[in-house]
């Protein structure tokens, strides 16, 4: 399967929450969730309040896991994978995913504030304005650990676009990072625990499915 290159709204409308794949535009009032859009696909109800299936078990926990893939913006190949690690690390296999996806260098990015998006920081890694302890890193899934300093490459260009954006996230970093904005650098802290994790999602659901 391919990368997906539609709608990203679509995604949100389809599992029902905000996946916040457009950055600023997910916390606006236009975003179709905070509108009640009708669900996507042939037979969604038209309007608004649309009425949602109900799933047995199976759809439960599929939906669950595509919420916290898409949320990442994964396919399913790579995700797999760092189930299957998780699953043979020590701790709560949950858990260890969940802090797994976190520790991604794209992730770092936008956590810091220094992209809007997910996809944003991942495009940004890519083009090469991203150093992790000095060494130039272009890897998007490349893993952090406690103690590497992401820095935003001294470049016009690169400090430009990550400076508004920032401004705006200051304050809203979370706490295993050390964020200084002036330097256009983080610290990672350490590896947060699951109380320190931002997704909203049942993480067991996802172990539950891939354990069939």
């Amino acid at each position: 399967m391919g990368r997906y290159i539609g709608p990203a709204c679509k995604r949100c409308r389809r599992l029902g929450m905000k996946l916040f794949l457009k950055g600023d535009r997910c916390k606006m009032a236009k975003c179709p969730l905070e509108k009640d859009y009708a669900i996507p696909g042939q037979h969604g109800q038209k309007g608004k309040g649309s009425r949602r299936p109900r799933l047995k078990d199976y759809g439960v926990q599929l939906q669950e896991k595509q919420r916290l893939r898409m949320m990442y913006g994964m396919q399913e190949g790579q995700f797999r994978l760092f189930f299957e690690r998780a699953l043979r690390a020590s701790g709560v296999t949950g858990e260890v995913l969940l802090q797994a996806l976190e520790m991604r260098l794209d992730n770092i990015v936008y956590r810091m504030g220094a992209a809007p998006s997910r996809r944003a920081a991942r495009q940004f890694v890519r083009h090469g304005h991203v150093r992790v302890n000095d060494t130039k890193v272009n890897i998007p899934s490349f893993k952090c650990k406690g103690g590497d300093v992401v820095t935003i490459r001294d470049v016009k260009q690169a400090r430009e676009y990550a400076k508004p954006h920032l401004e705006a996230a200051e304050g809203t970093q979370p706490a295993w990072l050390q964020v200084e904005k002036g330097a256009f650098k983080a610290t990672v802290d350490h590896v947060p625990t699951r109380e320190e994790l931002a997704p909203v999602v049942n993480e067991q659901l996802v172990v539950e499915l891939y354990s069939k």
